[in-house]
Parts: C-alpha cells; sequence; structure tokens
C-alpha cells in the first residue's frame, strides 16, 4: 500500500568508485541494480522515488547509507536514476514515499554524525572538545574510496525526531554540518560521504 509522502527534497546518484564495494547493509553494491542510500530509512524498505520535474518514477530498495551531503534526501543507483531522467543533471527534485518496509519505520536507534576525517587526531580532538558536554560521542572508523576516514557520531536515542532536536542543536552550538543517521546492527563497511574533513 502506497504511503503517504515521507520526505521532499533534492536525490543524487551514484556509480563509479562505488560499484563493487561493500554496501552499508553488507552487500556489493551494484550499479546496475535498483537499489539507494537513505540515511535514516531500515535496510530492505522499499521506497518510490519520483522527479517533480517529469513525473517518472522508480521503485528501490535501501541498501546504503547517505548521501551526507546538505540538503540531499537519497542517492539513487545509475540504473536507478537513469530510469527517472536524472543521470545527466547529476540531481533532482523528488518526493520519497514508502511502499513497504520491515522492521518498522520508526524502530530504532539513531544518532548524529558531525564530521568524518581524514586524520584520527581531527576526530578524537572533537570527540574531546565535545565529550564533556555530549555523551555517548564515538568515532568509527571505515575505508572510503577516497581513503580511510573516521566518522564522528554523537548520541543514540530512540527516535529519529530527537536525533533532529539533537543535531539542530549541535549545529547551533558547535557550528558543525550535521546529519541523523540510523544505527545499524548490520555491518557496516564503506558508505559514501561528502562533507569528508582532514
Amino acid at each position: 500500500m502506497l504511503g503517504a509522502p515521507v520526505e521532499h527534497g533534492i536525490a543524487s546518484w551514484y556509480g563509479v568508485p562505488y560499484h563493487g564495494r561493500r554496501a552499508s547493509n553488507g552487500e556489493i553494491y551494484d550499479m546496475y541494480k535498483m537499489t539507494a542510500a537513505h540515511r535514516t530509512l531500515p535496510f530492505n524498505t522499499i521506497v518510490r522515488v519520483t522527479n517533480i520535474t517529469n513525473g517518472k518514477h522508480v521503485d528501490v530498495r535501501i541498501t546504503d547509507r547517505g548521501p551526507f551531503v546538505e540538503d540531499r534526501i537519497i542517492d539513487l543507483s545509475l540504473a536507478a536514476a537513469r530510469e527517472i531522467d536524472m543521470v545527466g543533471a547529476g540531481t533532482a527534485r523528488v518526493m520519497v514515499e514508502i511502499l513497504a518496509g520491515s522492521p518498522p519505520i520508526t524502530a530504532g536507534a539513531f544518532s548524529v554524525q558531525i564530521g568524518a576525517f581524514a586524520e584520527r587526531t581531527n576526530a578524537e580532538r572533537v570527540r574531546n572538545q565535545l565529550g564533556p558536554k555530549y555523551s555517548p560521542i564515538f568515532i568509527q572508523d571505515y575505508d572510503s574510496p577516497s581513503g580511510h576516514l573516521f566518522r564522528v557520531r554523537v548520541g543514540s536515542v530512540p527516535s529519529e525526531g530527537a536525533a533532529q532536536q539533537l543535531a539542530s542543536k549541535l549545529q547551533t552550538e558547535t557550528g558543525f554540518q550535521t546529519f541523523v543517521v540510523r544505527l545499524d546492527d548490520a555491518p557496516v563497511s564503506a558508505p559514501r560521504g561528502a562533507g569528508e574533513l582532514r
């Protein structure tokens, strides 16, 4: 059953060099399959993405985390982007609707990502700076196509709404660009991340 619109915003797409690399849910990313990356929807959620400009839509399965770029809400595979004619432009204004999903969309734990650093010492500096006021705060390291990175994440809260409030507070108080991310039980390997800092 088609749900109410979840989000309106900007979609982007990704292909090489991520093709053939492990996605956040542990699968090997195939840019020719109908998949997508989303920061908070559970893995295996099926969503319909409609290009608002031309009315074309595509149904995709969430297998990855991202996009970590301000104002973007979903990252489509190359194949999915072709279906809604957005490859050339690179981005499109879209509507995202949930078609099916398990577990429940609102279940789970959420955190706020405040940066991804190439140098662990920089990630530790941010963690130590914010640690007295925000807890828990932790560093996750992973290999990305652009090199080894260290993500700094704050909090583990039971709802996306509470995480959004924390993200707003962090952005206001620290000036960091923040992203709410679902904390997954699946092994995390190499989600794409813009906003990668040194």
